[in-house]
């Protein structure tokens, strides 16, 4: 498979109130061997820190940093995701959480697995929360093997090669996880976006998935490649699981495709 330089890639980067950690994030994401076309950070409701620092690198990055923010209404990734991807300019949308490093090569290998007809989920190393505060002290962004700290080692290793032979196609819902995923802004459009009704931790990014693969738009994992490092911090309350399962449930036994509260709100005048 030959690299997709074409591509125009938009990098979306989800907050909340975590200046620090998206610090690094921005870091990584402007130290990329192939940088991103644009980056938009899709900020759910963050106080002036944040809008701060992203005015920062507004005014020294040498790509576009947009700031899509929305009023602090409870854990609405969806509708900030949404907020985000409707003003994407590229045709081809990578997302990741507000606490995940970039490894050097992140977009470069993103951009090499796209595929038409699929959607790629990434895996993640994962950095004790000892070691996430040493780095946003230390303002250290590298995602090597041989770093301190890491809980699952094995995924900082990099085989692009490996990679493109073991991503193959599937339907499965396992471990689905949008602070590392990809996909063709025209499809998710097509699914109308994410679920907006998922308000609290949990669901939206496998319910996202549900209808992607109902519409035809099927799953590759990609390990060993699109490296990224998420920084431990404590767990979001997750009080709003049972209502977000069944959000979840009903639409894989209604084998929906698209969903009625979704990005097209945001698409009208587009």
């Amino acid at each position: 498979m030959k690299p997709k330089k074409s591509i125009a890639c938009s990098l979306v980067i989800t907050t909340y109130n975590s200046p620090e950690a998206l610090d690094l994030v921005l870091r990584s994401a402007l130290a990329q061997s192939e940088p991103p076309s644009e980056i938009i950070v899709a900020d759910d409701g963050s106080t002036n820190d944040t809008a701060m620092l992203i005015e920062e690198y507004q005014v020294t990055s040498t790509i576009s940093v947009a700031h899509v923010w929305q009023e602090d209404l409870g854990f609405r990734a969806a509708a900030s995701r949404n907020r985000a991807i409707a003003v994407a300019k590229g045709n081809y949308v990578v997302i990741v959480d507000g606490d995940m490093l970039l490894h050097h090569d992140f977009i470069k290998d993103h951009k090499q697995m796209a595929l038409e007809g699929t959607f790629i989920q990434g895996s993640r190393v994962l950095l004790s929360q000892e070691y996430a505060t040493l780095r946003i002290s230390t303002k250290n962004i590298s995602v090597s093997l041989y770093e301190k700290g890491f809980e699952n080692r094995k995924n900082a290793l990099r085989f692009p090669l490996l990679s493109r032979l073991l991503a193959l196609k599937s339907r499965s819902l396992a471990g689905i996880r949008s602070c590392n995923m990809s996909f063709f802004r025209n499809d998710c459009i097509r699914v109308n976006g994410f679920n907006e009704d998922f308000v609290g931790w949990g669901r939206e990014d496998s319910e996202f998935a549900v209808r992607l693969i109902n519409s035809g738009i099927l799953r590759r994992n990609v390990r060993f490649s699109a490296l990224a490092c998420h920084l431990g911090h404590p767990d979001n309350p997750r009080q709003s699981l049972p209502d977000n399962d069944l959000i979840l449930e009903q639409a894989i036994a209604g084998k929906l495709t698209t969903c009625q509260n979704g990005i097209d709100k945001y698409l009208i005048n587009k």
